[in-house]
């Protein structure tokens, strides 16, 4: 079994969960495509990246991801930075010759993913973009039933990413609150999650209208350089900067395959954790999940007897997609880690095999082009098309 040497830019919170799912994939999927070897973990201090590298087992740290970066033994740059660093950290890693996996959204605008994508392109480097929720078993299954023609002919597509952790004016002003580094608010960042189950699911976005809104205006000033998710801000009577960007979009989407939809993404949104639901009705039946349930795919029939129509409840185990490798019996618990273990297993089989893998950096950035047409039609309030990149194509 070949050794894969891997670098994180990056030891927060996407960190750890990058760090567990390397630790634990061999476990799961045995025996594994390749060993990941826990190389070098990144980040801005000395004694940031020293914490990182003894908390999440890696074997040595860095501050420079440039002098990573340049390391011949490193075979893997996984990028786990605030966004507005994804472009100049992969386009690097590609020239390089690394392996790249990033977390999404691939990049702040549509026009430095591209670039991204030009430099995998033109180096053939494995590349993939941590769109994680579509390797939830309950959605690989639904993806089945669909491809199987279960459902039909799909009609219509509704999609939602509701959160609360920052719904609060007094949380923390995060980098998430910032265009120069975010890009854009709720649209980039939880809503580009379910434009990914949408094209996974459905196929291509032809054109979007939406309304985009920033109800809460500005946030009190973090206190540390430590960046807070969440959480009440401690600094509440001190200074308070400016929030730039989005914390709410919906709009309605028309497919390439005329299909019609929405989608909604908020982080206003008391009572909702993690709140991404999908619910997919075609000629045939339906089929609705809600990721705070993520062991559960609700489906519904049309060829049910009358007298048994409605949804019921499948759930998800070892004979379901990527349940043999999980857990021995339906209903014993699929949780965040899980979906980074798989996320992990399908880039590094790509990586030992030559192969590739999806979502890679093209669906990155046809999904940042779609959010570019969202942000577009909330400044338009007018139905708005969407650049189509052709290998993206689902």
């Amino acid at each position: 079994m070949q050794d894969i040497n891997i670098a994180l830019i990056g030891g927060g919170f996407m960190g750890k969960a990058h760090s567990l799912a390397y630790a634990a994939m061999p476990m799961f999927f045995w025996p594994a495509p390749a060993r990941p070897v826990r190389k070098t973990v990144v980040d801005v201090s000395e004694e940031l990246a020293s914490t990182a590298a003894q908390r999440y087992g890696w074997e040595s740290y860095a501050t420079s991801w440039q002098d990573v970066i340049a390391d011949p033994d490193i075979d893997v740059v996984d990028i786990a930075t605030p966004n507005h660093l994804h472009a100049e950290i992969a386009i690097a890693a590609a020239e390089a010759g690394k392996h790249i996996i990033c977390e999404k959204p691939l990049a702040p605008t549509a026009g430095d993913a591209k670039r991204m994508v030009d430099a995998v392109e033109k180096t053939g480097v494995v590349s993939a973009v941590a769109f994680n929720y579509r390797r939830t078993p309950a959605v690989a299954l639904a993806k089945k039933y669909i491809e199987e023609g279960a459902i039909g002919r799909i009609l219509n597509f509704r999609g939602t990413y509701l959160q609360d952790w920052s719904a609060d004016p007094d949380s923390p002003l995060s980098w998430r609150f910032q265009k120069k580094i975010a890009g854009s608010g709720a649209v980039g960042d939880i809503g580009s999650h379910v434009v990914d189950l949408a094209r996974y699911l459905v196929g291509e976005i032809d054109s979007v209208n939406s309304v985009v809104s920033t109800f809460i205006t500005e946030r009190p000033l973090q206190s540390s350089g430590f960046d807070a998710l969440g959480g009440a801000s401690t600094n509440t009577d001190g200074p308070r900067g400016a929030v730039d960007v989005d914390d709410e979009a919906m709009t309605l989407v028309r497919f390439a395959n005329g299909a019609v939809g929405s989608i909604e993404a908020t982080r206003n949104a008391w009572g909702r954790n993690n709140f991404i639901t999908f619910e997919i009705h075609g000629t045939e039946g339906s089929i609705f999940f809600n990721y705070e349930n993520r062991d559960e795919l609700q489906v519904a029939f049309k060829r049910d007897p009358a007298d048994r129509r409605g949804f019921r409840t499948v759930y998800t185990g070892p004979n379901t997609p990527y349940g043999d490798a999980l857990w021995p019996i339906p209903a014993l618990g699929i949780g965040y880690g899980e979906t980074k273990i798989i996320e992990a297993y399908e880039f590094l089989k790509a990586v030992a095999e030559g192969g590739t893998v999806r979502p890679d950096f093209a669906d990155g950035y046809q999904t940042a082009l779609v959010d570019e047409a969202i942000l577009e039609s909330g400044r338009t309030q007018q139905w708005t098309p969407v650049v189509q990149h052709p290998r993206a194509n689902i």
